[in-house]
């Protein structure tokens, strides 16, 4: 008697990655085609003829990042000049803050580029990430209007605006744990970082040493988000113990 096998492969879902995309972003479109125009780098419109980039759904997306960051952080914080609201909005509205953003949202899984970029690492270049970041904002936007966008920036983006209106020193426990450190040790923090992953899905682990000896470990979606995970750690072990 023969005994067929079921092919392993067919068991396995493959989930579509603009799909896998719309489900992270915590949003559902009423049309799917304005997530897939925000999606579409001029690297695959060149390769596919017919087809618009995203970078006018960019252009949209980056008026609509800075309005809401703008009217957020002057309605929440009534007491900061002008000059420090302009510090703040900076430090969220920029590029390499966009691509951090997109690398947690793990949004370059979902980019379509043509296959010369793809090839050359596109899908974790800070500008593509960015750019693309500030299309899907965009898209949000003209399918679902000022609320839907709005929310959608503050569930990424959040966290860092109150970093930065924090001032130094405030979220930044990198600089609160340098500060302690130079009170109690002759040795300033050293981080060690290792990631793990496909390129375009990395997770990265710290750990933050004072002389030979770990005090914390943290891991995050970028570089800078696993020593900050690991320097809060630390900081707040040394501050029981000082």
């Amino acid at each position: 008697m023969t005994v067929e096998h079921e092919d392993p492969t067919s068991l396995v879902e493959v989930i579509d990655p603009i799909d896998g995309l719309a489900a992270r972003i915590g949003y559902e479109f009423t049309s799917r085609d304005n997530l897939t125009a925000a999606l579409a780098h001029r690297s695959w419109c060149a390769e596919n003829e017919g087809t618009a980039s995203n970078e006018r759904l960019e252009f949209l997306g980056d008026s609509v990042l800075g309005l809401v960051v703008t009217d957020h952080i002057y309605l929440t914080y009534p007491t900061l000049p002008e000059g420090e609201l302009a510090k703040v909005r900076s430090s969220v509205v920029n590029a390499q803050a966009l691509a951090e953003a997109a690398l947690e949202l793990r949004l370059g899984e979902a980019v379509q580029l043509g296959k010369g970029e793809d090839a050359s690492g596109g899908r974790e270049k800070p500008s593509i990430l960015s750019d693309a970041f500030e299309a899907v904002i965009g898209a949000i936007y003209l399918d679902g209007g000022w609320k839907a966008a709005a929310g959608f920036v503050m569930r990424m983006l959040g966290p860092l605006i109150e970093e930065a209106a924090a001032g130094p020193g405030g979220q930044d426990y990198k600089t609160r744990l340098q500060e302690l450190a130079a009170q109690h040790y002759p040795e300033l923090p050293r981080y060690v970082v290792q990631d793990e992953g496909p390129d375009h899905a990395k997770t990265f682990h710290a750990q933050v040493f004072i002389g030979a000896d770990q005090q914390g470990d943290g891991v995050g979606r970028s570089k800078k988000q696993a020593e900050q995970a690991a320097a809060r750690a630390a900081w707040e072990q040394l501050r029981l113990r000082a």
